[in-house]
């Protein structure tokens, strides 16, 4: 029998913590195979920092949590230089931002200027301080919180650093069934003490290049770039979404393709992700935002609006 793919382990793994997820689990597990990074905006409470935990875990990945908070300043984040009288010369300290899985609690309570300094490492996977480059561990995989009912003294997100997340994504509340059955694991202690890995941190990386592998044709590449810019077009967007949405739905749906075992990306893949990672990127228009539209709604028409190509699987 042939052996379950990463991914599909993974996913496995994650759900013996996160119960009744397996759509938002999928997501993530996705997203860290195409090297993006996820935003989770959800109420206190629905497993937000376990998911992020159980996924370190089911790796053997170094795991770090920051706390963001008004008062915390970039180097707290990546990290300050010292001068170290013995040596008479400056050392670098690292920060949290130095790990595998970072788990980024409430980003939006961070200040601008913080909030800034996980922009590089998101992006170029390194940090540049006083003239240096500091590389950080591969892989880096950043999965950041925001509380969308407290939003006293938070600070939103710029359009900028929102396009640097690759999909947002939304726990919610579980089902009356699943919420007993959390109840239950949890009685005498939490299921994620007893996780076990299922791989290695090192074997992410082969993972990652196998998903590059995975065919789109060229209809597949087309479908995406159409459905990109009839957001542009809609007539409640004030800004669609951007060119790097348009390659994060490519990578991400070849990604999806690779967990579920399926040789080549279809237009179903693109239509089960195109919301979580194009919605967040569409800047609605003001008096479009008062009658309740969001981006998801254009996503949704964009979506109804572009034709799906018949010819898309390998010759």
């Amino acid at each position: 029998m042939a052996e379950t793919p990463l991914a599909a382990r993974l996913v496995e793994s994650v759900e013996r913590v996160v119960l009744g997820k397996r759509t938002v689990v999928e997501t993530v597990v996705a997203a860290l195979l195409a090297r993006g990074h996820v935003l989770v905006e959800d109420v206190p409470g629905v497993g937000k920092t376990m998911l992020a935990r159980a996924l370190a875990r089911s790796i053997r990945a170094a795991f770090r949590r920051v706390r963001c908070t008004p008062d915390l300043l970039p180097s707290d984040v990546t990290g300050v230089s010292l001068y170290n009288p013995k040596e008479l010369s400056f050392e670098f300290r690292r920060g949290p931002v130095f790990t595998h899985v970072l788990l980024a609690d409430e980003i939006n309570r961070a200040t601008p200027r913080t909030q800034s300094a996980f922009l590089e490492a998101m992006e170029e996977r390194q940090v540049s301080l006083d003239g240096a480059t500091h590389p950080l561990p591969a892989p880096f995989f950043l999965i950041a919180t925001q509380n969308p009912i407290e939003l006293a003294g938070t600070f939103p997100l710029p359009e900028a650093q929102l396009d640097r997340f690759l999909v947002r994504v939304s726990l919610g509340y579980p089902d009356d069934a699943t919420e007993a059955r959390v109840m239950k694991a949890q009685r005498e202690s939490h299921p994620i003490d007893a996780l076990s890995p299922v791989a290695e941190v090192a074997h992410v990386a082969a993972a990652q290049e196998a998903v590059a592998r995975v065919f789109v044709h060229d209809a597949l590449v087309r479908y995406v770039q159409r459905l990109v810019a009839e957001t542009r077009r809609h007539a409640h967007a004030a800004w669609g979404a951007s060119p790097r949405g348009a390659l994060g739905l490519m990578r991400l749906g070849q990604s999806l393709a690779a967990l579920r075992g399926e040789r080549f990306v279809t237009p179903d893949h693109v239509k089960r992700l195109a919301e979580a990672v194009l919605a967040h990127r569409i800047v609605v228009k003001p008096r479009s935002r008062v009658q309740g539209v969001d981006g998801a709604r254009i996503v949704a028409e964009s979506l109804e609006r572009v034709e799906v190509p018949i010819d898309y699987g390998p010759a």
